[in-house]
């Protein structure tokens, strides 16, 4: 033990120098050669500037360019710019999606032609990973797309290490799954992956991303998309990449200051912690590090040293404001407009069923209104076709809207294909839907989706000659698919999705719109099925019960302004009024500016006297307040009160489950491969076993044909599990049963009356 002890304390301070490294990569070293990216080559030189005091001060680097701007890329170039050139380049890009780091993963892969040993990719499920590699296959094999890389392969030098020559990571290495974690140069994963660092309630769970943290950057894609109660985990992990000497990197177009001011100031603490310990003077003068700071986009990049939090929150401020300033002139001419649309009929209605049956005609009204205005010609059969996506805030009422839209009748000349889009459909039917769309909404060539086979076997086959195409998703529709509809009908939930969502209009296609192509309701359906006072705009959504963040109002015509709801995009998310000046009561913005801060900043504390007597000194501390838990307790109470304890991240825990835990469902085929019964997965008594438990029958509702055969409204996608399933276990050369137990899984919540099911609409809680 002593011996070991001894080891790691000599060599885990240099371990870093003897891991593999990218190097000398021609494609993250050559200049853009489209005007549209140019920004990407002053934002390196941004970073290379301030690469010799980032290695005694550390770095901090925000990235707000727009969506298509080549944001993903331009991370991956800045932090080469920021490596040594004679270390070499190592990062870890953490996201919180498991779509989006495969997506990224393979941009990586494509773009700077690396391999397995230059590149790791590290989801949450394997399964979804294969099912994602799968239909990649299948889009190269017709042609859809394209698997060579943009480089050839030896165009950069893999600084291999020494990891056999050094005690602790041999012994480290060891571990297959630490191996995967650490080896290699570029690391892509979901950010839980990361988050055990700092989370050390089981033993050595911590050490593989500790080590990461140790010895390579951090880029956070898409930081505020996570949920509030996620921000605390967020901000350890942006601690801990301080105080082991990381460099750090947040990406997103719609980074709010206070989340921004909050994850900086959390990395300055710790980088403070890592300059008296671990710098060339270990131990001297406590001189707060001078972090170099850099803000890019695609307009602008600037680079401060940034000592205190004071100096930083102003420059961000002036950044964000010349942000701010110039979507304002795009707003000129935008792309996207968008207007209220008042709910009818809805009053007095408290059942979800009864309001998704007068709901659905007005979501029909409006998208047949929307494809009337915003749609594209097939050459071949001169008939109007519209991509549309209606967003919806939850799944249960999504799946009763979608029942009732199956049973409306659209105007006369005018057919509409709907797909039923949320995470409650077994995973291989939701990887088939995604494909699916992510063919058809490739947008870049405005006419190529007329050539999908699919499509045109649609167009050809009905003698409509207007077509809707309906996507209606729940939130999973607003981020980590890189989309693009005509119109969009909404649901709202809160301004980030707004934005986020607005972002999926017209998004491969430039030119500014005339007419709204986007409409928002003025109210959730959650606001007519709650009590009266209750709050709306929550799961998802920034308000409360409580009096600090509750809306005096549901009416979005009352909670946004006019400037705001025209033209939807990033100005009011970015750039906050002060804190005096919030109304957060009164604007939905206001809210979600006044939660993130009250979340993410340190609170006021009262200071504390002390009275002589005891008698005296017990009322102070029955006086003051205890000072609220949010995001920075791990970071500005005392390390004995924090640090040295797993009481936080038991107390804030990452993506916490709810009191009843979902459950995991499984379709199996039975005995004859004919039909599929549904089977609870439960854990066995050996690690990692899982036992298919089959569900009551009485307890699983599979829905009849008749739900979806409405008079020209017909689904489009998947409507035969056992169908898809059979093919995929011959794609993959599976048995069914094997098959079906790795790709016929979903994620529900307990319902003791059980479910409902149709491969078209996915999983619903049954009716009791």
């Amino acid at each position: 033990m002593a011996q070991h002890a001894s080891q790691i304390a000599r060599f885990l301070p240099r371990f870093e120098q003897h891991l593999p490294r990218l190097g000398k990569h021609r494609r993250l070293k050559q200049r853009a050669q489209h005007e549209r990216f140019r920004w990407q080559d002053k934002s390196a030189e941004a970073a290379a500037s301030m690469r010799e005091r980032s290695r005694e001060h550390g770095a901090f680097i925000v990235n707000m360019a727009s969506t298509c701007c080549g944001k993903t890329l331009a991370n991956a170039r800045i932090m080469y710019a920021l490596a040594e050139p004679s270390q070499c380049m190592r990062c870890a890009f953490a996201l919180g999606l498991r779509t989006l780091t495969l997506q990224t993963g393979k941009a990586f892969s494509d773009l700077l032609g690396l391999g397995d040993d230059d590149l790791a990719i590290r989801v949450g499920g394997s399964a979804s990973r294969v099912l994602f590699e799968h239909h990649e296959a299948q889009a190269e094999a017709t042609g859809s797309a394209s698997r060579q890389a943009l480089l050839d392969e030896d165009t950069h030098v893999l600084c291999e290490g020494q990891t056999d020559q050094h005690p602790l990571l041999r012994r480290a290495l060891a571990d297959p799954n630490v191996r995967k974690l650490l080896v290699a140069p570029l690391l892509v994963c979901t950010i839980d992956h990361l988050t055990p660092a700092t989370e050390s309630q089981r033993g050595g769970r911590q050490i593989a991303p500790m080590l990461r943290l140790m010895s390579g950057d951090l880029v956070l894609d898409e930081p505020d998309d996570f949920d509030l109660a996620d921000l605390p985990a967020l901000t350890r992990l942006v601690h801990w990449a301080g105080l082991l000497g990381a460099r750090v990197l947040l990406s997103s177009a719609t980074l709010p200051p206070a989340l921004v001011q909050g994850l900086f100031e959390a990395y300055r603490s710790g980088r403070q912690h890592f300059q008296r310990n671990r710098t060339a003077r270990p131990g001297g003068a406590e001189r707060p590090p001078g972090i170099c700071c850099a803000w890019v986009d695609e307009l602008h990049q600037q680079v401060h040293d940034c000592p205190e939090t004071a100096s930083f929150q102003q420059i961000h401020e002036q950044f964000a404001q010349r942000r701010h300033e110039a979507l304002a002139r795009l707003a000129a001419e935008p792309r996207r407009r968008a207007a209220i649309l008042p709910v009818q009929g809805l009053q007095g209605i408290r059942q979800v069923p009864l309001l998704a049956e007068a709901f659905a005609p007005q979501v029909l009204s409006a998208a047949v209104s929307l494809h009337r205005a915003h749609h594209s010609v097939d050459t071949y059969t001169h008939k109007r076709v519209s991509f549309g996506l209606v967003r919806m805030a939850n799944i249960e009422p999504l799946f009763e809207v979608a029942l009732e839209l199956f049973q409306l009748i659209p105007p006369d000349g005018l057919r509409v294909h709907l797909c039923v889009y949320h995470s409650r459909h077994p995973l291989l039917v939701r990887s088939a839907i995604e494909a699916q769309l992510d063919q058809a909404l490739q947008r870049h060539e405005p006419d190529a989706v007329f050539s999908l086979p699919d499509i045109r076997q649609r167009l050809n086959a009905s003698p409509e000659t207007d077509h809707l195409f309906i996507v209606l998703g729940s939130p999973v529709t607003e981020v980590g698919r890189d989309h693009d509809y005509d119109w969009a009908v909404v649901e709202p939930s809160s301004m980030r999705s707004l934005i986020q969502l607005a972002g999926r209009v017209r998004r491969h296609r430039p030119g500014p719109v005339a007419s709204p192509n986007i409409l928002v309701f003025s109210h959730n359906l959650r606001h007519f099925s709650r009590q009266p006072g209750q709050a709306a705009f929550c799961k998802p959504g920034f308000e409360t019960d409580g009096d600090a963040f509750h809306l005096a109002s549901h009416d979005l015509r009352q909670l946004m302004s006019a400037e705001e709801i025209a033209v939807i995009d990033a100005r009011p998310r970015i750039v906050s009024p002060a804190s005096a000046a919030l109304r957060p009561r009164e604007r939905l913005v206001d809210l979600e500016h006044a939660r993130m801060r009250h979340e993410m900043l340190p609170q006021q504390r009262v200071a504390a006297t002390k009275p002589l007597g005891s008698r005296a000194r017990a009322a102070a501390a029955r006086a003051v307040p205890e000072p609220t838990l949010n995001a920075s307790t791990w970071w500005q109470q005392a390390p004995e009160d924090a640090l040295l304890t797993a009481l936080l991240p038991q107390r804030q825990p990452f993506r916490k489950e709810p009191d009843r835990r979902d459950i995991t469902l499984a379709l199996l085929p039975d005995e004859d491969g004919e039909n599929a019964l549904l089977h609870q997965v439960m854990e066995g008594e050996r690690r990692g076993e899982s036992l298919y438990v089959e569900v009551n029958r009485s307890q699983c509702e599979h829905l009849p044909e008749a739900v979806i055969q409405g008079d020209r409204i017909e689904p489009w996608g998947v409507t035969d599990y056992m169908g898809a399933l059979s093919a995929l276990a011959s794609e993959l050369d599976l048995p069914l049963s094997i098959c079906a137990e790795r790709f016929g899984t979903t994620t529900v919540r307990p319902n003791d009356s059980g479910w409902r099911y149709h491969p078209a609409l996915g999983f619903a809680r049954k009716r009791s």
